[in-house]
């Protein structure tokens, strides 16, 4: 769009049906007249109030990522007693070579 955008300074900007049917054949995406009409409606909505957002006061506004800090949680990585490997085997439905025997899914070679 670049400069095909008109920008107003109401809520609003406005698209003409020219710019729609335009951005449609760049999504590839087929719409009726109709449609053209609708969506150069709803599309200068949308980016009247993208465009608000430029009005912000964000002088005082440090850059974030996050509203609020980020911590990870992490626990000890202890090694615990588990399963042998006969265990686990043990409820399988099917085991091959130390291992559970699942189908073979989308035709692959073994």
């Amino acid at each position: 769009m670049g400069s095909r955008q008109r920008m107003s300074t109401d809520s609003s900007t406005s698209l003409s049906r020219d710019d729609v049917a335009h951005l449609a054949r760049l999504s590839r995406l087929a719409v009726t007249d109709e449609e053209l009409d609708l969506f150069a409606g709803q599309l200068g909505v949308v980016l009247g109030a993208v465009a608000r957002v430029q009005d912000a006061p964000t002088a005082d506004v440090p850059p974030t990522t996050h509203a609020v800090p980020l911590t990870n949680v992490y626990r000890p990585d202890v090694v615990t007693p588990s399963l042998t490997r006969e265990q686990a085997l043990a409820g399988a439905p099917a085991a091959e070579d130390d291992r559970f025997r699942v189908p073979r899914i989308l035709q692959e070679e073994a």
